[in-house]
């Protein structure tokens, strides 16, 4: 069974989803691929599941590093599994490039090289956002290129992380990932 339940942060509205073994969305109202994966036969209704994440969630829109995760169950293919796996690995308040990750993802397949715009599509389909954190994924030399839920609200969450957004910008049209 499926279950959805609101959250309000101090960025707007977040939708939250879950099924039996965790989290399997998290989407502010309005953003990119917004419940594309939620199963059409769910419940609005609270859970344990949400009672965890809205604490994280509490602990983080707070400003402190949250110390645990909450049960999660990521849904996707193999290959953006493996990508959402490593943004998970990506430390508060500190960023890596999508190119960083190509390098990673790459390694791991015991390929030469990987398509940092591949990449870039499995980061932009993330369906559980902040907590697995694909707002902490730059561009080449810091650019904050696109997040499905929005440019203004990823500047806010790696603010709040305490990122130093001197050594951030905004790219101009056509830049790489």
């Amino acid at each position: 069974m499926w279950y959805t339940t609101k959250y309000i942060s101090p960025i707007g509205e977040i939708l939250l989803a879950c099924d039996d073994i965790g989290l399997t969305g998290l989407w502010f109202d309005g953003q990119k691929y917004y419940a594309n994966n939620l199963n059409p036969n769910y419940k609005k209704m609270e859970n344990s599941i949400f009672e965890k994440v809205k604490l994280w969630l509490d602990m983080y829109f707070s400003g402190k590093e949250p110390n645990f995760i909450p049960p999660i169950h990521m849904i996707g293919s193999d290959f953006r599994i493996d990508v959402w796996k490593i943004l998970c690995q990506i430390p508060y308040g500190k960023t890596m490039t999508y190119g960083k990750i190509a390098n990673i993802i790459a390694k791991q397949k015991g390929l030469l090289r990987m398509s940092a715009q591949a990449i870039g599509g499995a980061v932009g389909h993330n369906a559980i956002s902040i907590i697995i954190p694909c707002h902490r994924v730059v561009g080449i030399n810091g650019s904050l290129t696109g997040y499905a839920g929005g440019i203004d609200k990823k500047v806010k969450l790696l603010s709040l992380e305490g990122v130093n957004m001197e050594k951030l910008f905004l790219p101009k049209r056509g830049t790489a990932l």
